[in-house]
């Protein structure tokens, strides 16, 4: 357990954290942090091989067992395309049996890829193919609602749980690209108000963060950035960094926050707010 779970009391010891697509990218971040803070962890992708496409890590297992030696913590690797209903059962169900009942639920899977894979090329709200538009809505409504379909009863039924779903910048202002996407992410936005309405009476709590761009391996891989937005100085005129998108998460997942629910945490240095 790092310095700030030991001075802030901030631990998750005892507590089972389910991320997906955690295999690379802004979930591995959010793995790694909670992970130090105690957590056992699931972590997650589509195939064993998917965290090396950006050479973040070697396989899904290796990630794993690497966290498991670091952190002191249990941990396992779940495979599973999540809009597909009965892999999600699945993967939820190796992770309890691995590790115990989910107690938190950190829904990052997602993306703005397309049917054959990549960016969709067409992107606009007229011109995007039909099949890239049912990928994305796969992808990211779809696949967020599935998984909580499949976590959040047995959290309703222990009286207990914290779910973060991934919202975007885009979910919250108009874009001329990348509109399904937003489009999805909207809805992911008020899908989480909702189960955050449902839940309460049940002691669940649901909340989103909507992030703006950050640094992970497949954003710098995959599109033209700026050098004057890197790294991670005092100035907000940036991009984020994937820890700062974790450190968020990890709050919410934790006791700290144990009476926010129904919350949308925008994490974009500021960025998405509107001029005066």
């Amino acid at each position: 357990m790092n310095e700030w779970a030991r001075v802030t009391g901030a631990s998750l010891a005892g507590s089972v954290a389910l991320i997906t697509g955690s295999g690379r990218g802004l979930g591995r971040a959010i793995a790694s942090r909670l992970a130090d803070l105690g957590a056992d962890v699931a972590v997650h992708d589509i195939s064993e091989t998917a965290p090396a496409q950006f050479g973040e890590e070697k396989s899904l297992t290796g990630l794993a067992e690497r966290l498991a030696a670091q952190c002191g913590v249990r941990t396992t690797a779940v495979l599973g395309d999540i809009a597909d209903e009965a892999q999600v059962a699945a993967m939820v169900a190796a992770t309890e049996q691995a590790l115990g009942p989910v107690s938190i639920l950190i829904n990052c899977a997602g993306g703005d890829i397309g049917a054959a894979g990549g960016k969709p090329d067409p992107n606009g709200g007229l011109d995007i193919s039909l099949a890239d538009t049912q990928a994305i809505i796969n992808r990211n409504f779809i696949g967020t609602m599935l998984v909580c379909r499949a976590v959040l009863p047995g959290m309703a039924a222990r009286q207990s749980g914290s779910v973060i779903n991934f919202g975007s910048l885009n979910g919250h202002r108009a874009v001329t690209s990348e509109v399904v996407y937003g489009c999805m992410k909207a809805a992911i936005v008020h899908y989480t108000r909702c189960l955050a309405l449902e839940m309460r009476p049940h002691g669940v709590r649901v909340n989103v963060v909507s992030p703006g761009p950050a640094m992970s391996a497949r954003f710098l891989a995959t599109r033209p950035t700026d050098p004057a937005m890197m790294g991670d100085g005092p100035s907000l005129d940036r991009y984020a960094t994937p820890e700062e998108i974790a450190g968020v998460v990890a709050f919410l997942a934790g006791p700290d926050s144990r009476f926010v629910s129904g919350q949308v945490v925008r994490i974009d240095g500021a960025a998405g707010l509107y001029p005066a």
